[in-house]
């Protein structure tokens, strides 16, 4: 197989595993509506979470590493600005939350607490 060849088979099949997610979060919100929003629970199939663990959390750890890396560098510039708990939070506390709180193939976090 050439290289052009490789490089698309890999492109349609990572397309292909993108959509999951979507796809796993409409059908749960179509199945899990109790009319209130309190009563409402994440039951994410097996393929939303499949998709969430091979895709989605590595993705979030590296966008946690990266956000991190970000936040060091921005670090002299946010704190002459008096903003460095909201960069702290923006850059590593959100994606960490999402990357290892939310449980596999649910589409928020269980962790409440700000």
């Amino acid at each position: 197989m050439n290289l052009f060849r490789t490089t698309a088979a890999v492109l349609a099949l990572t397309t292909g595993l993108l959509t999951l997610p979507a796809q796993a979060n409409e059908v749960v919100q179509q199945e899990n509506t109790s009319g209130d929003p309190t009563y409402t629970v994440e039951a994410p199939k097996g393929y939303a979470m499949m998709g969430d663990l091979l895709i989605a959390r590595p993705l979030l750890i590296g966008a946690t590493v990266i956000g991190a890396a970000a936040f060091l560098v921005s670090l002299p510039f946010t704190a002459l600005g008096g903003n460095v708990g909201e960069a702290g939070k923006s850059l590593v506390v959100e994606p960490g939350k999402e990357a290892f709180v939310r449980c596999l193939g649910c589409t928020m976090s269980g962790y409440k607490q700000n």
